[in-house]
């Protein structure tokens, strides 16, 4: 541990806040196990004070300012973010653990975003309704006022970008609670947004523990809207919360996403996407491809086509910048192991596994990517999120037996289908159970533009895209007689 490690505190009203209590987290950096900073251990208290500042802007200031210089700020910020993507993307990796090229990719999606929303801030319109003689009836599109922001660990800059700048380009004020493993770069991107002339408390942060900050925030009167990232359980939590004082939610959770590969598929273009589709952030990543579901006649083949890159991957340290870095932390480390265990004890197959390098510190917190076969519908691995850099493959024998399997979960986010039989590849996009649906790719580069979120236990509502505009804004409905 640092005898000095560099402190964090809360974001509001434009300036470095920190907790009332004056208490603190240690941030711990997943390569290494050691504790490099810490952060405000915000509480009720906090979030109130949060909340405040957003209120007092968003009746104020903020809430005066047109679509057009909402659309200017948003532009501003992007380029502000783009001069400092090598910045953001060395917070990002030393906080959470992610290789280089990841955390930079991010720092450049965040900019996206700023910039996809930048340019739809003045384009979100109301409509006009034909209806009786003597009236005429129009629908504005209007702000919730305050909105809270929940915000995970494993992509703290894209889902912060695709939640809080669809936010701010409605014209909301936000209070954002980032997860104690991953605020840094959020602190220092609000920053920027001061720096490129937000008004005082249309953005606020505060960090702290989810049962202490991010509960006061799910529970606060003052806030209009709430946007949760994670865990299905924890968002069970947060929309109870919210409830309490009639405050719609936005929920995207977990998933247990599925593959399915025919036998007509083109397995060179296949293969590497599968494996990054579960190797990303080390399978932590809520839409990871982490079932693959493969025609019999396919199966062997492919599985050794696959078992041959495991083989070839190797994860170590964020700063070595290989296909993995480490798990977030112990925790997460400990969950993936008892899945391995769990497979392990009801004679699951390990077909292959990569490697950790030698040069890891036996204190981060590692996990070799790790390939398993044949594994059972009913069994856990196949039924439960396991975030962590493991995959589980099936063979299946009709298209039936696929979407049975594929289906067969409490989970509805994405899927992936590789096939050439253009009828099939719409039966497929039809029937599957999940908000998007890929054909013969899987993600499509990070889709800043793509409507994204889940059905059954992946949440509800939708961010991403122009659809989230809709999230973030109420719809008023005015209809004048005149005759």
């Amino acid at each position: 541990m640092l005898h000095n490690p560099m402190r964090f505190v809360h974001f509001i009203g434009n300036e470095s806040v920190p907790s009332r209590s004056g208490e603190s987290l240690p941030v711990v950096d997943p390569s290494s196990g050691t504790v490099f900073a810490q952060i405000a251990r915000g509480d009720a208290g906090d979030v109130d004070r949060a909340v405040g500042a957003a209120r007092a802007a968003y009746a104020g200031i903020w809430g005066r300012v047109s679509a057009v210089d909402r659309g200017r700020l948003l532009r501003r910020w992007a380029d502000a973010v783009e001069a400092h993507v090598e910045e953001l993307a060395l917070l990002e990796s030393q906080d959470t653990g992610k290789p280089l090229k990841q955390a930079r990719a991010d720092a450049v999606a965040l900019a996206r975003y700023f910039e996809f929303y930048a340019g739809a801030a003045d384009k979100l319109h109301g409509t006009t309704i034909p209806y009786q003689d003597g009236y005429t009836v129009l629908t504005l599109r209007e702000p919730h006022g305050v909105t809270g922001h929940i915000v995970p660990w494993n992509y703290p800059m894209q889902i912060f970008g695709r939640s809080v700048g669809a936010a701010l380009a409605a014209g909301n004020a936000c209070v954002v609670k980032p997860a104690e493993d991953a605020c840094l770069s959020l602190l220092r991107v609000a920053s920027l947004a001061a720096a490129v002339g937000f008004p005082a408390g249309a953005l606020n942060i505060v960090t702290g523990l989810g049962p202490e900050a991010g509960q006061a925030l799910a529970e606060h009167p003052g806030i209009d809207h709430i946007s949760f990232t994670g865990s299905t359980e924890t968002g069970k939590r947060v929309a109870i919360a919210a409830a309490g004082h009639h405050c719609p939610v936005t929920l995207e959770l977990g998933g247990k996403s599925p593959q399915l590969v025919f036998a007509d598929a083109d397995v060179d273009a296949a293969l590497p996407v599968l494996v990054n589709a579960i190797v990303q952030n080390c399978g932590q990543t809520c839409s990871a491809g982490s079932r693959v579901l493969v025609e019999r006649a396919l199966y062997e083949p492919l599985l050794e086509r696959l078992a041959a890159r495991f083989a070839a991957l190797r994860a170590g340290p964020a700063s070595m910048d290989l296909d993995l870095g480490p798990l977030v932390n112990r925790k997460q480390q400990q969950r993936v192991w008892d899945f391995l265990s769990d497979a392990q004890a009801g004679g699951i197959e390990l077909m292959a596994q990569g490697e950790i390098v030698d040069d890891a510190p036996g204190d981060g917190f590692y996990q070799a990517p790790v390939l398993l076969r044949d594994v059972p519908s009913g069994h856990r691995l196949w039924q439960e999120e396991v975030f962590g850099p493991v995959l589980a493959l099936q063979p299946f024998d009709d298209e039936d037996e696929a979407l049975a399997s594929a289906n067969g979960t409490q989970y509805g986010l994405v899927a992936g289908v590789w096939t050439r039989d253009g009828a099939r590849q719409m039966r497929l996009a039809r029937r599957l159970h999940c908000g998007q649906v890929f054909i013969n790719n899987y993600g499509a580069g990070g889709g800043v533009e793509l409507p994204f979120g889940g059905v059954k236990a992946s949440g509800h509502g939708r961010e991403k895209g122009f659809e989230a505009l809709y999230a973030f804004t109420t719809l008023k409905t005015v209809a004048i007689r005149h005759g």
